[in-house]
């Protein structure tokens, strides 16, 4: 992406429990219905605003969607490392590599 602002969507291993963990865990980023505004907002189309869709329609029960914001990128990834380190540790399977998150910023 070359300019302001993203919208994203990624799966997280273990499913509906791990996604909804990694939600509620964030502190930087706002858990919010709406994905729009100047914070970086994340969201679980499978425990919001998705549950009446029709299940054909329903993007998977491991998806979060993430509107990026004007924070600095460093302590957005950071804050959702957190996020993905407090799911795995939540998680019934045993523990896994770390979270490959990575980022390219372009002026």
């Amino acid at each position: 992406m070359a300019g302001p602002g993203a919208m994203m969507a990624f799966a997280v291993k273990g499913g509906f429990d791990a996604a909804a963990a990694v939600a509620e865990h964030v502190r930087l980023v706002v858990n919010a219905v709406s994905l729009g505004g100047v914070d970086t907002l994340i969201q679980h189309p499978a425990a919001l605003t998705h549950r009446p869709v029709a299940s054909e329609a329903k993007p998977g029960e491991d998806v979060l969607r993430l509107s990026i914001g004007l924070e600095n990128p460093d302590d957005v990834i950071a804050d959702l490392r957190r996020a993905l380190e407090a799911a795995r540790e939540l998680s019934p399977e045993p523990a896994r590599e770390e979270p490959n998150l990575r980022v390219a910023v372009r002026a």
